[in-house]
């Protein structure tokens, strides 16, 4: 780059030497151009006719092309300045930009240089961790095996301890169940008599006892003959009246719900067969529940909504009724 500045230099004079060799032709091509010539002398004899140049024409033209010269040659001037700056300021930039390369390839020469060292220490890195997790490791199974052998042979002390304890303790219950043996054998024997003699006066008590139990069991039947043939009647009584309450009852339930059926000429001569558990409250039954047992699925429809229109039924003055209709079962049909 430093060879090519002169070059340039030489390069701009060659329009400078041109412009001047033409202004010079121009000013020649003015002169004879002015018909400044002389004739020669013609054999006729004529007079020779002579032209004079002015010069301050001549003066003026030359002026003239001086200051076109002079014009021309400071545009060039200027030209080649321009181009001058322009070259010097590209040169600048592409020092500039060689250097900013420069400066980006030892950046990124280092930044690599930087990246190797860092991959290298990671490698180094890996390596001696993955080193030192084989140390852990077998370290953790060596002390591992080291416990295993530990807790091997402490269960080893630990069982012969426990057989130890186990054959001393054995020894002594052997002794003292020999001892409580012998003394149960003892107490077996007096025992023995004891219960012999308490059994003999035993069954004595118990004979004296049976004759006096027969002789009131006796008396008790010929009483108790009258008294049960008296409660049969009662008890039988009680039941009938029962019976009879419980159909009332359910009639007066089977009329409330048919009153609270949908009157349909379908339904005639069907019916449904419900379950109804009923909640006995102050003064009522109330409903807490219905379950179709079999039917006509149509009549069995309107039963249970009936069942829910009447909500509660009335209450027998006897509790043994009122316990059984809690859960009762009713026929439901149209005539």
């Amino acid at each position: 780059m430093k060879d090519s500045k002169p070059r340039k230099k030489s390069d701009s004079k060659k329009p400078i030497v041109i412009s001047v060799s033409l202004h010079a032709l121009l000013v020649a091509a003015l002169v004879w151009g002015a018909d400044f010539t002389m004739s020669k002398p013609e054999p006729s004899g004529q007079m020779v006719q002579a032209v004079v140049i002015d010069p301050a024409v001549v003066r003026q033209q030359a002026q003239q092309i001086r200051s076109q010269r002079q014009e021309a040659a400071k545009k060039e001037q200027d030209r080649l300045d321009k181009l001058r700056r322009e070259s010097e300021q590209l040169e600048k930039n592409r020092k500039a930009e060689e250097e900013r390369i420069r400066k980006l390839k030892e950046q990124q020469a280092k930044e690599a240089k930087a990246a190797r060292e860092a991959e290298k220490q990671r490698v180094q890195k890996e390596k001696e961790r993955k080193a030192e997790e084989e140390r852990a490791r077998k370290e953790k199974e060596r002390a591992a095996k080291l416990e295993a052998e530990r807790k091997a042979k402490q269960e080893e002390i630990k069982k012969a301890e426990k057989e130890r304890i186990a054959r001393e303790k054995a020894a002594k219950e052997a002794k003292e169940k020999a001892r409580l043996e012998r003394e149960a054998a003892e107490k077996a024997k007096k025992a023995a008599r004891e219960a012999k003699e308490k059994a003999r006066k035993e069954k004595e008590r118990l004979q004296r006892l049976e004759q006096e139990r027969q002789e009131q069991e006796d008396a008790l039947n010929d009483i108790f003959s009258g008294l049960e043939t008296e409660v049969n009647q009662n008890s039988s009584a009680r039941n009938q009246f029962i019976a009879d309450e419980l159909a009332r009852m359910s009639s007066i339930y089977t009329q409330n719900i048919q009153r609270k059926l949908i009157k349909d000429d379908y339904l005639l001569g069907k019916e449904c067969r419900v379950n109804i558990k009923l909640i006995p409250t102050g003064s009522d039954m109330l409903v807490s529940g219905v379950t179709i047992m079999g039917g006509d699925s149509r009549v069995c429809a309107a039963a249970k909504s009936a069942i829910a229109k009447v909500g509660s039924f009335p209450k027998s003055s006897e509790s043994a009724v009122n316990e059984q209709l809690k859960n009762i079962n009713l026929t439901v049909a149209l005539d």
